[in-house]
This record gives structure tokens, C-alpha cells and sequence, in this order.
């Protein structure tokens, strides 16, 4: 005997249209095959739920199992045909119905009004009641890495139903921004429209670059020498490397600006943000340390004075 298909999403046959794609996309999250690799018994419950959802999950369809019109795999069931007096007939004839909406024509009435309350269009006259309404958005997130959201690629990814659709991931794309593809969703009903596919994007941080706004930061760090002697330093950018110019006493934390090095967006073109960071050799010699001894005793100062007398 097949398995019931709210059983298979666990919700009740009263629950909403909306409480059914909730646990479908729970569901889902656990079980798809790319979280899951090499896990068979995973990927067979994966193509349960998502059968089961490509019924439930349409409002026509779901209508038809709940009245037992199609089997759990949206196969046609052998339908029980009525026979019944004819009323007027003179040789006590009977004829055949299928239980349409001929024999209880207010139904169809009813639920004529209701499609035309939602949006839908209906058609025909009494018993001919049909009507079409736009598919339903499917909503899906997709994480990238920040230099692809900074320079724009195309990427493919696969849907819960096995599919798999060709993303453009547009240059300057933002974490949380959604991007809309049209058509993409869910199929339409009768002449509907499908619906569109939302693809929220999720920028992964980068090991070395930061974004704020339109700018990149980065922190490169300098040796003594160059802090005090200044001098010329390899900076690594999200368009390759370049040289940046170190002025004599520079201090940790002191910013270069790279003009136009940034992230361009319609709105311009940003700036790359250098952080110096003044790092000692990871051993002192004795040439450091004597000449730091030496230096200390004819030119002392205190780089924490100010900071006394701001506390």
C-alpha cells in the first residue's frame, strides 16, 4: 500500500498551503543530495518528500488525491462511474454520470466566485467553471564566494527536484541581495503565468579582502625598516597585485587609499583601503636589539601620553 503524502511531509491533511512548503523546505535542506553525498538512503527519502510535494504542493493536484482521483504517484485512478433512474424517462431508462459538476451545479458556482476573488479568471457557464492563477515564486539561497560577488559569474545550481538552472550572478553583488529570475518558479494554473525563482545570495568572507559599501579593505603588514625608512610594497588587490607607496613613519593602523581599486557598481567605482600593520622579525638579533638599546637611550619618548591624558 502506498505511503500517505502528508505522511511523507508529516503534516496533517488539514494543513495550509503554506505549513506544506515549510516542511518540504525543512525537509529538503536535511536531505538533498549535495549535503548529503554518497548517502543513498538520504537521497530515496529526498525523492519521496519532492514527489510528494509536486502533489501536495499544487493546489489542483493536491484537490485530486484528497478525493482519490490520483495515487500518491499522480497516477490516473479507475473512476466509479453512478447510475441512477432517469426521472422523466417513459421505459425506465438510466443513464451514466461521472459525478461532475453537472449534478451540483452550485457548487460550481461557488467555486467560480472563489477563484474570482483571488485573482483568477473564470471562464464558461454553469458547470464550465476554470480559471487561471500565476504559479508560485520558488525561493532559494545560494552562496558565493566575495571575489565572484565582486566580479560577477555564472554558476549552476541544483534544484529540489533533481533540476538544475544557469545562474548570472551580476558584478557588485551584495550578501542578502535577491536576484529574480523570471519564469523560473513554480508552473501556473490553467493560462497562469509561472512564477519567478528568488535566489537570495550569501557572500562567503574572504581570508584577506573585507568589504564595506563599495570599498575593499585589506591589512598588509611592513617590517620596521619600512615603517620608518618608507619605501615601495606589494599589496594584493581584487584585480591582481599592484605597488603601493609606504611614507617614512608610518604607524600600525595608518590607511593607505588605492583610487578606483574598489568594487564597481552602478553607482561607481569604489577604493581599496590599506591597513599598514608594522610587524617585527620573528627573531631578534643581537644587531636589532643593540641598535634598539643604543637608540632608546638618546631619543626616548612616550607613545602613551596621550592616551593618559584622555582617560
Amino acid at each position: 500500500m502506498a505511503e500517505d503524502l502528508y505522511s511523507v511531509l508529516g503534516v496533517p491533511k488539514t494543513a495550509s498551503a503554506g505549513d506544506i512548503t515549510k516542511a518540504y523546505r525543512k525537509l529538503a535542506k536535511k536531505l538533498h543530495p549535495d549535503l548529503n553525498p554518497g548517502d543513498k538512503a538520504a537521497g530515496e527519502k529526498f525523492k519521496k518528500i519532492t514527489a510528494a510535494y509536486d502533489i501536495l504542493g499544487d493546489a489542483e493536484k493536491r484537490g485530486r488525491y484528497d478525493r482519490g482521483e490520483i495515487d500518491a504517484s499522480g497516477q490516473e485512478r479507475p473512476q466509479q462511474h453512478y447510475y441512477r433512474e432517469y426521472a422523466g424517462g417513459q421505459d425506465g431508462a438510466r443513464y451514466r454520470s461521472t459525478a461532475g459538476f453537472e449534478d451540483i451545479g452550485a457548487f460550481s458556482d461557488l467555486f467560480g466566485d472563489l477563484f474570482g476573488e483571488r485573482g483568477g479568471t473564470r471562464e464558461g457557464g454553469r458547470g464550465g467553471a476554470r480559471f487561471s492563477m500565476r504559479g508560485p515564486d520558488a525561493q532559494y539561497r545560494l552562496e558565493v564566494d566575495l571575489l565572484n560577488a565582486v566580479n560577477g559569474t555564472k554558476t549552476r545550481i541544483t534544484l529540489p527536484d533533481g533540476g538544475t538552472l544557469d545562474v548570472a550572478i551580476p558584478a557588485g553583488v551584495t550578501d542578502g541581495q535577491v536576484l529574480r529570475l523570471k519564469g523560473k518558479g513554480g508552473p501556473g494554473i490553467g493560462e497562469g503565468e509561472p512564477g519567478d525563482a528568488l535566489i537570495e545570495i550569501s557572500v562567503r568572507p574572504h581570508p584577506v579582502f573585507k568589504r564595506e559599501g563599495d570599498d575593499i579593505i585589506v591589512e598588509v603588514p611592513i617590517t620596521f625598516d619600512e615603517a620608518v625608512l618608507g619605501g615601495k610594497v606589494e599589496v594584493p588587490t581584487i584585480g591582481g597585485r599592484v605597488f603601493a607607496t609606504v611614507p617614512p613613519g608610518s604607524n600600525t593602523g595608518q590607511t593607505l587609499r588605492l583610487k578606483g581599486r574598489g568594487i564597481t557598481t552602478k553607482s561607481g567605482t569604489g577604493d581599496q583601503l590599506v591597513k599598514l600593520s608594522v610587524v617585527l622579525p620573528e627573531r631578534i638579533d643581537d644587531d636589532l636589539k643593540g641598535f634598539a638599546e643604543t637608540w632608546r637611550e638618546a631619543h626616548r619618548y612616550d607613545p602613551r601620553r596621550k592616551l593618559r591624558e584622555r582617560a
